[in-house]
């Protein structure tokens, strides 16, 4: 048995780290268990790595090069998205342009629409996806935002709540309903609105973990462009499936290396604080290897799975248990650090508060990205075959 890569790969691997040695900014290189928390939600160090990664076909190194990537494999993006999930590096800090509005509109837009991918991935425009509501959170099909068709263009009433970036983004990518008289599923559709239309009021949320990248953005009698629709009137189901498929394909990467991270954190902080000898925290710390350990291999095997051509159940599990898992490692964290876990001021504690941080933000992860109950449902129905209620 070889268990290794081949040759060809294992040299993309060290193009990479080359690259990777040579470009990236000392910011990128923190290694964060998460991204947000810096005094702008966007910064310009940032904007600068992502349109070097862009520049150089390492962006999305799947895609062509005039979008950002170098034609590459499954296995050699496979590769890419470890490599950089094990370093900690950040591809960008505001997800929804390259990994959820680029690839639906090279999908599903029109010329005109396909012409705008490349600025999205590369950064050049701030994209926020519009999805949640109030009365919806992450059951889509139940969103009540409406958009009524006049004339040449659409108008469009209601509002969006969680929408990551809004604050600072130019556009909308924006799941309203057009049809109320068809079963719900049916009646959606999808629209590019430009954040700066008058009737559009964003308004940030503070978070409890100090940073606002979400906001509440309320339309009222704004109007759009006909001509902004993407795909097919009332057909905005498909690529609500598409968007959510792009937000979650390297996800499991992302989420099982930063588990890794931070079980290697917490062996650290253990021996740091002369715990590495207590029986409790080893048989701790042993677990929290042994399931990241497991969620690996699970990864790999859907991995292969998937680059031979056939569905990949395991990764329906991924997201889910990726979340969930980090959220406990931050709890542990937390008890490590005795009476000091209470304390979130980076100045006053170990790590500038990253257990602390990490386990608030960790409360979010079970939310981005459909939700746990969400992903429940979906591995009950779609992978176990249970019956709906």
């Amino acid at each position: 048995m070889r268990l290794a890569w081949d040759p060809t790969d294992e040299a993309f691997r060290e193009e990479l780290r080359a690259f990777i040695n040579a470009h990236c900014p000392p910011q990128a290189r923190v290694g964060k268990d998460f991204l947000g928390g810096d005094d702008e939600i966007i910064p310009d160090w940032a904007r600068e790595w992502q349109a070097t990664l862009f520049d150089h076909g390492w962006m999305i190194p799947g895609y062509p090069p005039e979008l950002g990537g170098r034609n590459a494999t499954p296995v050699q993006t496979l590769i890419y998205l470890e490599e950089l999930a094990r370093q900690g590096i950040p591809r960008s800090v505001h997800f929804g342009g390259y990994a959820i509005v680029g690839p639906s509109l090279l999908e599903f837009g029109n010329d005109e629409q396909k012409a705008m991918a490349p600025a999205a991935i590369r950064g050049d425009t701030v994209w926020c996806v519009g999805m949640s509501e109030p009365d919806a959170g992450s059951d889509l099909a139940n969103l009540q935002t409406r958009a009524v068709l006049d004339g040449d263009s659409f108008i469009v009433n209601g509002q969006k709540v969680w929408t990551s970036y809004a604050t600072v983004a130019q556009k909308c990518f924006c799941y309203v309903r057009t049809n109320p008289n068809v079963p719900k599923h049916k009646g959606i559709s999808v629209l590019i609105i430009d954040l700066d239309t008058p009737g559009v009021d964003v308004r940030p949320l503070r978070q409890i973990s100090g940073g606002s990248e979400f906001a509440e953005v309320f339309f009222t009698d704004v109007v759009v462009p006909a001509s902004n629709l993407v795909g097919e009137l009332d057909n905005g189901w498909r690529i609500t499936m598409g968007s959510l498929a792009h937000e979650r394909g390297g996800l499991w990467v992302e989420g099982v290396f930063g588990c890794q991270r931070a079980v290697e954190g917490l062996v650290a902080l253990a021996e740091r604080r002369g715990l590495a000898g207590d029986p409790a925290v080893r048989r701790r710390l042993a677990a929290a290897y042994e399931r990241v350990a497991s969620l690996k291999a699970l990864g790999y095997k859907g991995f292969a799975g998937f680059a031979q051509g056939s569905s990949a159940p395991e990764h329906s599990y991924m997201k889910l248990a990726t979340a969930e898992l980090r959220r406990e490692l931050f709890e542990l964290g937390m008890d490590l650090l005795g009476p000091y876990g209470a304390v979130v001021e980076p100045a006053f504690t170990e790590e500038r508060a990253r257990w602390q941080q990490g386990f608030f933000v960790g409360l979010a992860a079970n939310i981005g990205g459909g939700t746990s109950e969400i992903q429940r449902n979906t591995v009950a129905t779609r992978v176990l075959g249970l019956p709906k209620s």
